[in-house]
């Protein structure tokens, strides 16, 4: 389809004018008229349909009124007959009128039983003697045999209207009943209802067979016609469906239709175009001041570009330009079109169609950014790069690559061919070449150079998609450097490996003297444990032996002394018992002493855990050591805060502080002092008791606390004592699950903390 038809298909008008009064008139489209005929022939059938049928019914209504009443006539007519016949015969004096057949006859003329009416005589016990026409099988018969069991009932005599009713055969009729005076009997006209109606039929069959062919002739005509208005509505449907397509097309191809009559100053647009700008639809044509409203006041103006091309100043008509949205923001478009001719004059139109740009502006725009991007990218590398086309032109290049050909700028420019530059370049001096991977299929390959200044170089050379190449030079010179170190690191390293190999062997010889030596140890521990256990047990035993002999010592040597049998002569024996008591009284302690810590190192010692007042054993242990204290001359503190009760065993608790006392007393000299003080906080009691005694070298703290150890040997010692006081002290207060710490300087004096805690460990529950 040309041009100018497109345009005619969209500017056609496909409208009636009906004229109206007063020289007005009211368009009317094709679609709406097809329509209005449709209905209005419709509307005539129907008319006349029911003003027929209506014609029908009061014509029906009117036979049966007419017929009714010409019964009645005749019924009239024929009882006043037989009247006056029975007063003629009684005037003459002849003999009674009889009811019968002849004078049924003589009364009824023959036209009165036309359309079927019947007349039936009937005496005075209601049984027919006469019937015209004549029926012989009615004669003698009771009339509500013949008119059914309700006659009696229904039947009117001399009543002035044709009575309805139902014969005995079920058939309904009509019927009319007349006495006849003096005569006893009576005259009764029946006619059925069908015969009646019989004539009125016959009308009504004329009248529909006019009507049948009047309503063929125009149902002929509204076919013919509605067969014509079928073929223009499905030329309008495949018009409608051809443009639904089309803006279908022009929408998902984001444009749109234009006609521009250039004389009439009237654009038609079609609905693509109103999206686009985001408009609403209002009518089909913009007016040229609408359009240039909207136009961008820098974009040149549509007007003098259609006159150009009216004077033959221009070929053809393909303009970018901007449009304003409907929601402030301009829309780029671009407009081809071309002049053409109207069908129905010779104004002339630009046709054509416009497209939206919008998006390609933008891609543009952002492509310009990427390329402006990419090129600065490709500048600021450390590599030399260059891009070719499919042939062989040159795309991009930085100046890495310009310096390392030494390029004059002319032949960087892009589009330069490959032989030009390659003949403008001046090759470096390579003093070391080093082929790489190559890849046939793909035209890759990659080598290596160096320099003759000694930098090496790694050239990549790539095949692009669409046939191009790009190559791409890397100084690698630190990487090579790096490569011939980490040879050399590797060489070290493989002698590394063999001497830990040797050294590996050495030590898995080791590692077998080792494993020996320790099947031993663990031989040789067993064996100790056992001694241990050994003498353990041997102390405890001799210890229960020793005690029974040593306490009757004890006890001889106190009665000695105190001569409580009488005097011993001599005052050496006193001072012998006395000696004898103490020295006995020292190794019962030295025993005790044994026996509690072999019964700590069995594991057989158990807490009796309850309820302690720190300040009530602080108390007991500080009388039973502020004698000895008193006789060395030595002033003992108490600063005990007060302290919540704590769980623990009193009694070894006692026993730990009585030991630490003493030996604090046993090591502070004359005139000296010893300190207790007592704190708390939230998870502990700290007991410290502190000395002005000798103190103890550094290197000796770590011996005490063990069995036996002491400070001084056996041969240097000054203060008696086993050594094992410490030892069981430390021992008992782990047991409760705190500890005992030991802080000295040597001269100066020893303090020692003990740390425990307000409810035994359950280690402590389970010793």
């Amino acid at each position: 389809m040309a041009k100018a038809q497109i345009k005619e298909l969209f500017f056609r008008d496909h409208t009636f004018r009906l004229p109206l009064l007063g020289g007005a008139g009211l368009n009317v489209s094709e679609r709406a008229m097809r329509v209005l005929i449709t209905f209005l022939t419709a509307l005539f059938l129907a008319v006349l349909a029911a003003a027929l049928l209506s014609q029908l019914w009061i014509s029906r209504t009117q036979n049966l009124i007419e017929e009714s009443r010409l019964t009645l006539l005749h019924a009239e007519r024929a009882a006043q007959n037989i009247k006056l016949q029975y007063l003629e015969q009684k005037a003459k004096g002849g003999p009674e009128l009889a009811l019968g057949q002849e004078l049924l006859d003589k009364v009824v003329p023959v036209d009165a039983t036309a359309h079927e009416r019947f007349f039936v005589l009937l005496d005075g016990a209601g049984r027919i003697v006469a019937s015209e026409p004549l029926r012989s099988a009615w004669a003698g018969q009771s009339i509500a045999n013949i008119m059914g069991p309700h006659f009696v009932m229904e039947a009117v005599v001399n009543g002035n209207d044709m009575a309805p009713t139902t014969l005995a055969t079920g058939e309904d009729a009509f019927m009319a009943s007349r006495d006849l005076g003096a005569l006893q009997g009576s005259l009764v006209a029946l006619q059925k209802k069908d015969d009646v109606l019989a004539i009125w039929r016959n009308g009504v069959a004329k009248l529909s067979s006019l009507f049948g062919v009047t309503f063929l002739v125009l149902m002929l005509l509204a076919g013919a016609f509605h067969w014509q208005a079928g073929k223009a509505f499905e030329a309008d449907e495949m018009l409608n469906h051809a443009t639904g397509r089309l803006d279908k097309a022009l929408e998902g191809g984001e444009c749109g239709l234009w006609d521009w009559n250039l004389l009439g100053d009237k654009i038609f647009w079609s609905k693509s175009m109103y999206d686009i700008l985001g408009m609403v639809p209002q009518g089909e044509y913009l007016t040229f001041r609408q359009f240039k409203a909207r136009l961008h006041p820098e974009d040149p103006p549509i007007d003098m570009l259609v006159d150009q091309l009216l004077r033959g100043l221009r070929k053809d008509f393909d303009q970018e330009f901007r449009l304003r949205h409907e929601k402030g923001h301009y829309i780029w478009l671009r407009a081809r079109a071309a002049l053409a001719k109207g069908r129905a004059s010779n104004d002339p139109h630009l046709v054509g169609i416009v497209f939206d740009i919008s998006r390609q502006k933008r891609l543009d725009a952002l492509n310009r950014a990427a390329e402006l991007r990419l090129k600065d990218a490709v500048e600021n590398i450390s590599e030399a790069f260059v891009l070719w086309d499919t042939e062989s032109k040159l795309v991009l290049c930085n100046s890495k690559y310009q310096q390392f050909h030494s390029l004059p700028p002319e032949v960087c420019e892009p589009g330069t061919p490959y032989a030009v530059v390659t003949a403008a370049a001046k090759e470096p001096v390579v003093q070391q070449f080093v082929a790489g991977e190559r890849n046939a299929a793909s035209g890759a390959r990659s080598m290596e150079v160096q320099l003759s200044d000694g930098r090496w170089l790694q050239i990549n050379e790539r095949r692009t998609k669409d046939g191009g190449f790009v190559s791409v030079g890397t100084d690698i010179t630190a990487l090579k450097r790096q490569e011939e170190h980490l040879l050399d690191s590797e060489r070290n390293l493989m002698i590394t490996v063999r001497d830990l190999q040797k050294e590996r062997q050495l030590a898995e010889e080791q590692s077998q003297r080792l494993a020996e030596l320790a099947d031993k140890y663990a031989s040789e521990k067993t064996r100790a444990e056992a001694a241990n256990r050994s003498k353990s047990e041997f102390l405890a035993n001799m210890s229960h032996e020793l005690r029974t002999p040593l306490n009757a010592i004890i006890g001889f040597s106190e009665v000695m002394s105190q001569e409580l049998f009488g005097a011993l002569g001599s005052a050496k024996y006193a001072e012998y018992a006395t000696d004898i008591r103490k020295s006995g009284q020292f190794l019962l302690d030295v025993i005790n002493d044994i026996l509690d810590m072999s019964k700590i190192e069995a594991g057989r010692t158990d807490l009796e855990v309850a309820e302690v007042e720190l300040s009530s054993v602080v108390d007991e242990a500080l009388r039973l050591v502020g004698t000895r204290a008193a006789e060395s001359k030595i002033t003992i503190e108490r600063d005990v805060k007060p302290v919540p009760s704590f769980r623990g065993d009193r009694r070894a608790l006692k026993q730990v502080f009585i030991n630490l006392m003493s030996n604090a007393v046993k090591f502070t000299p004359e005139g000296g002092r010893v300190k207790i003080s007592a704190t708390h906080d939230k998870k502990v009691v700290r007991v410290q008791i502190t000395d002005t005694g000798i103190g103890i070298p550094p290197r000796d703290i770590e011996k005490l606390g063990r069995p036996f150890e002491q400070v001084e040997n056996q041969f240097t010692k000054t203060k008696s004592g086993s050594g094992l006081g410490l030892a069981i002290s430390k021992s008992l207060v782990e047991l409760h699950g705190g500890r005992l710490v030991i802080s000295s300087k040597e001269g100066r004096g020893t303090t020692v903390t003990v740390d425990l805690p307000f409810e035994p460990s359950q280690a402590a529950h389970a010793a």
